[in-house]
């Protein structure tokens, strides 16, 4: 043995690995797998309707929901080889953004619009029948999207209101929605709220976290968090830029730790500027990250689960990253509103105008 060199036996090796995996696991920062080498191949697949799709909610690799303008919704359950699409009864005014699928027969509608144009509809089986279980009762009252933690805990948010947001909690699976308190609220800026484009805009994680990414008009774009399921809440800034229809669009996080938030300004089509902020400790600090390869806004956002791998969507096209955002590639031209991947598998779906579904696949 060379003089100086230490053998280090297998019992050794065997409990440093441990250690690794218990520390990642109380920091909220699983193992992650290796990137994919290869881009993700994209399918066009049918809709079945011609409704401006906005939002995704993918319980697994065949089961995916997707909303839209119309009162339209649309579901899967062979991985999108066939989509079932249909009207909520009564609601074909509405524009459901935002939908959250717990599985292939529950999920939940949010509609965003003006006064009690926004709502939140439910069901429990595959949309055979819907329930209306949240009607805004604030004339000036706009709410952008939703999500869950598990199949009782949700949240939604909405545009802020004379200074205060406008945030609701379920414990009951949305049979009654509770407003947070303004005391448990930072103030808003004037003209502050999120943008109900994709979907995106709030997304939770484990133990009772979440992240609310803002702009809108405000003069600058940040992030709401809360640790506690919605009970209490912390606001930070990001270095996007803001004002008049800008700011950070879209949310999203990998773990309890690393996140991006992106977006631009909805008005500018050939916008090539920044519209990435990156954090690595939960949305405390942030700072810029790459720029996209398409140009415009970016309307969504979604990891590739337990990677560092995140596709994005806009008007402009479709790019991924392998790298937590620090750099991207172009994928497609065709315009989107909104991308989710599914919450088991290594399978995503891209939607946006005239009924368009595209399935995202990485191997």
């Amino acid at each position: 043995m060379p003089s100086g060199e230490t053998i280090v036996s297998p019992v050794v090796h065997r409990v440093a690995a441990l250690l690794v995996l218990v520390a990642c696991a109380r920091s909220g920062t699983p193992e992650l797998e290796a990137p994919p080498t290869a881009p993700p191949i994209l399918f066009a697949q049918r809709s079945g309707t011609t409704a401006l799709l906005q939002a995704v909610s993918a319980p697994s690799a065949r089961v995916a929901w997707v909303s839209g303008h119309r009162g339209t919704y649309a579901i899967t359950s062979d991985g999108g080889a066939s989509w079932r699409a249909a009207v909520v009864p009564d609601a074909d005014s509405l524009q459901f953004r935002d939908v959250y699928a717990l599985d292939e027969r529950t999920a939940w509608l949010l509609a965003a619009g003006d006064g009690d144009r926004s709502r939140i509809y439910h069901t429990t089986n595959g949309g055979q029948s819907w329930t209306l279980q949240f009607r805004n009762t604030e004339p000036r009252g706009f709410f952008d999207c939703l999500d869950f933690w598990d199949a009782r805990r949700g949240v939604a948010f909405g545009d802020a209101v004379d200074g205060h947001f406008m945030i609701l909690t379920t414990d009951d699976a949305g049979r009654t929605w509770s407003r947070v308190p303004d005391t448990a609220l930072p103030a808003a800026r004037s003209g502050e709220g999120a943008f109900a484009a994709s979907g995106t805009c709030v997304i939770t994680g484990p133990g009772g976290r979440a992240w609310i990414s803002t702009g809108n008009a405000a003069p600058e774009s940040r992030v709401l968090h809360t640790s506690d399921y919605g009970r209490s809440w912390s606001i930070y800034l990001t270095p996007l830029p803001a004002g008049e229809a800008s700011g950070a669009a879209s949310v999203a996080f990998r773990d309890t730790l690393h996140g991006v938030t992106m977006g631009g300004a909805l008005g500018r089509p050939n916008e090539r500027g920044d519209r990435t902020a990156i954090t690595t400790d939960g949305g405390r600090t942030w700072t810029l990250g790459g720029r996209p390869a398409m140009a415009g806004p970016v309307y969504g956002a979604a990891y590739l689960p337990r990677t560092p791998a995140l596709v994005a969507v806009g008007p402009g096209g479709m790019d991924w990253s392998r790298d937590d955002a620090t750099s991207w590639s172009r994928l497609d031209t065709l315009a989107y509103w909104s991308v989710g991947f599914a919450r088991t598998g290594r399978a995503g779906w891209a939607v946006g105008p005239s009924g368009r579904i595209t399935r995202i696949t990485i191997e």
